[in-house]
């Protein structure tokens, strides 16, 4: 035994130093015939493999890493290969060992094939391997198949960016044309992929640097299509491209250079499939950031942009990016739109076009609800919102607003409740885990403009903003013309209900019976007797109807303009009996023909200018406490009155707040064109939110005294008993929890209350 472990010991070195001795085969063979018959196979067998082990150690994991040690990534491609070379001719001089190895291993178990051991030889090459791995050997390998993926889109004209590179070079090799390496690379780069398939290195050597490779590629191409516009859908060409160009690639790895997948074994081909589906994920994951970054903008562009849309939301049902979404865009729409330096039509228009993008993105209405609601709370907080809603709403002009209100759906409050009959049970599906339960009918009914409403909890607030406009509307023209008016408050019966717009009614009645009216006074001949210098046409409101005016002062009117008003009452007296009129002397329009020396100007202005430039008739030179005094206006407002004259060159200030008439122009070149027009015409209204302030004031007692005995209350119990004691009766003023909490809030900013831990409370004395 101990003469036959020494020939063993001496057959060993024969084998590392790879001497291939005449009769090395000979002595091998004797010696396994022997280690049969003595049954020590196994002994011997572990003393061969540890052997191969350590030469592999030693020698061939050594020779093969010391290529990736100092390489520059310009020579990573030649060196790379040679690697692999070096490494598959070292290993395939083991084979006539591992056939004789074979023999060794059958003696033993006769059911040992040759792959079984090829396989443990293969582990062994791994094992060495992979504990040797250098730091930096994954930029060696990236660099290898980035050119090669160049050169392989490049031959097949797939994606082949030629304004990266000049006339004179390949786009795939970055050589010279006339030197082009590409079929070289191309035959090298199959070449490496058959001989590490070969020896099972492929995954476990380059795997996690093709998926980074394929990361960084899908990433560049998805960005580089979602720079174009929104209006195409780029799923289908992302997934064409996936097909036919990464994973055809990866089809040619895995196949040694064969283009044709089915000569893949199963194996190869179901590996394939999973990176496949991890890759398509992905894919999708990078799409979906993409556009998750861009939303605001492809919000602004709806409907334009609804193929991005349509894609986005295929790719949250595939993702799970809600809450990225969510978050981002919520951060988009503050720093965007939420700020003063928005005007807040163009944040209504983007709210709008907000809800109807989120709609079709998430038709249950989640995404909506909760994205929007920063954008309701900071539209409370402007003034000019309802006024401008309503605006929108009364556009004659294509508007969103305009189109909503024409489609005549009913209103749609928060404190409506959801009748499950008007849906069928059929249809129902379950809201998503991230919905509110308390808003779902809300989500599924809620119009654009049940939710513009729905901003300030009551449509009180708009009933009375459209009441101001419809006023100044009528009060601003100069003819009885109701037409457009009347076809605007059929469209917001439909919406508000006539109740909620009776007065509108009455209002635009008075604008039809100051018409019959004024045809009667002036076909009176005795009137028309009477009247001199000029004739007169009144629209005679309903006081207790129309909305309260502005009355800061009464304007003085000259003494022969009162007496021709006066002239009016009389005939409007004898034609009405014992009624008569009190004159808004600050509204109406006034026509004037003016004639100077050089000129004569027709125009028609408001009855404070009519008022200024008919004084400079009597005496040409006034000082501003003079007209101040005639006028009875105040000096503030005269100043900013008059200089709408001296912009029409009518007036010239020779020093301050002295004024004279100008009879010649002195600017002989001036085109009549240019005007400058009066300032932005105020409203002859309180506004609704001055209104609603004095309405909402009703309720302050009943709080000082609910507060008074109770001490402190939360905001929800102040609104249960307001609508328990206040809210009772005809024409009682009611009040959502929405505008009380807002009217609460102003009152703890006046130190008239006081809020800690949710409740309300008065200050003590």
């Amino acid at each position: 035994m101990t003469d036959l472990l020494s020939r063993i010991q001496f057959a060993f070195p024969i084998i590392n130093n790879k001497v291939r001795c005449s009769n090395s085969d000979d002595e091998f063979t004797k010696i396994l015939e022997e280690i049969k018959n003595l049954k020590i196979n196994a002994s011997v067998e572990e003393m061969v493999i540890y052997s191969i082990e350590q030469y592999i150690n030693q020698v061939v994991a050594p020779i093969f890493w010391q290529q990736f040690v100092q390489n520059t990534p310009e020579r990573s491609f030649e060196h790379f290969r040679k690697a692999v070379d070096g490494l598959y001719s070292s290993l395939t001089e083991f084979l006539p060992l591992m056939r004789r190895l074979e023999v060794l291993m059958q003696s033993r178990e006769p059911s040992i094939t040759s792959s079984d051991v090829l396989s443990k030889f293969k582990l062994l090459v791994r094992s060495a391997l992979l504990s040797q791995l250098p730091l930096n050997h994954e930029v060696i390998v990236e660099y290898f198949y980035k050119i090669a993926f160049n050169v392989f889109c490049n031959s097949d004209n797939i994606t082949h960016d030629t304004s990266q590179t000049d006339g004179s070079q390949c786009g795939g090799c970055n050589y010279k044309t006339e030197n082009c390496q590409c079929q070289i690379i191309v035959y090298m780069f199959h070449e490496t992929n058959r001989k590490l398939i070969e020896l099972e290195l492929l995954e476990r050597l380059v795997g996690n640097v093709l998926t980074n490779l394929i990361h960084l590629r899908i990433k560049d191409h998805v960005k580089k299509l979602c720079s174009k516009s929104f209006d195409q859908s780029q799923l289908l060409p992302l997934e064409h491209w996936l097909e036919t160009v990464v994973l055809s690639w990866l089809t040619r790895i895995y196949s040694g250079g064969s283009s044709k997948s089915m000569t893949l074994c199963s194996a190869v081909r179901a590996a394939i499939n999973r990176f496949k589906q991890k890759l398509s994920h992905y894919l999708y994951e990078v799409y979906t950031r993409i556009r998750i970054e861009q939303l605001f903008n492809i919000i602004i562009e709806y409907p334009d942009s609804q193929p991005a849309v349509d894609d986005l939301r295929i790719c949250l049902e595939r993702t799970d990016l809600r809450k990225l979404l969510i978050e981002t865009l919520q951060e988009a729409l503050k720093t965007r739109l939420l700020h003063p330096g928005v005007n807040t039509p163009d944040i209504l228009t983007a709210y709008i076009a907000a809800i109807k993008a989120l709609r079709q993105l998430d038709p249950t209405g989640v995404l909506l609800e909760t994205i929007t609601e920063p954008v309701k709370i900071y539209l409370r907080s402007r003034e000019d919102t309802v006024r401008c809603v309503v605006s929108g709403l009364l556009d004659d002009s294509p508007s969103d607003l305009a189109d909503e209100l024409v489609k005549g759906e009913s209103l749609q409050l928060d404190d409506t409740s959801f009748d499950e009959d008007d849906e069928s049970w059929q249809k129902w599906a379950p809201d998503p885990v991230d919905a509110d339960p308390c808003k779902s009918s809300q989500r599924r009914m809620s119009d654009i403009i049940s939710m513009l409403v729905n901003v300030y909890g009551s449509q009180d607030l708009f009933v009375n903003e459209y009441r101001t406009l419809l006023a100044d509307r009528l009060l601003s023209q100069l003819n009885y013309h109701t037409e457009r008016e009347i076809r605007h408050l059929e469209l917001l019966k439909r919406r508000f209900g006539e109740n909620q717009l009776h007065y509108c009614e009455v209002m635009l009645k008075d604008v039809y019976d100051s018409k019959r009216i004024d045809g009667n006074i002036q076909s009176d001949t005795t009137y028309s007797l009477e009247k001199q210098y000029f004739s007169t046409s009144a629209l005679i409101l309903s006081a207790q109807f129309w909305p309260p005016f502005k009355e800061d002062w009464k304007l003085e009117l000259p003494e022969y303009v009162q007496n021709q008003l006066k002239k009016y009452v009389k005939a409007f007296e004898a034609l009405k009996g014992n009624r008569t009129l009190c004159w808004k002397t600050h509204l109406g329009n006034v026509n004037l023909i003016i004639e100077l020396k050089d000129r004569k100007i027709d125009i028609n202005v408001t009855p404070i200018h009519a008022t200024i430039i008919l004084h400079f008739q009597d005496k040409p030179k006034w000082t501003l406490s003079e007209l101040a005094d005639v006028m009875h206006a105040p000096a503030t407002v005269l100043r900013r009155k008059i200089t709408f004259w001296l912009s029409q060159g009518l007036l010239k200030e020779v020093s301050p707040d002295t004024f004279t008439l100008q009879e010649e122009s002195n600017s002989k070149h001036q085109l009549l064109t240019e005007i400058v027009e009066d300032e932005e015409v105020e409203s002859a209204m309180t506004s609704a939110s001055d209104q609603r302030e004095e309405e909402l004031q009703v309720f302050w007692s009943y709080i000082v005294g609910m507060l008074t005995n109770l001490d402190s209350m939360p905001l929800e119990r102040i609104h249960q008993m307001l609508k328990m004691f206040a809210s009772q009766g005809p024409g009682t003023v009611e009040c959502g929890l929405p505008e009380l909490r807002q009217f609460l809030d102003r009152k703890v900013r006046e130190h008239e209350l006081l809020f800690s831990g949710g409740l309300y409370k008065l200050p003590k004395s």
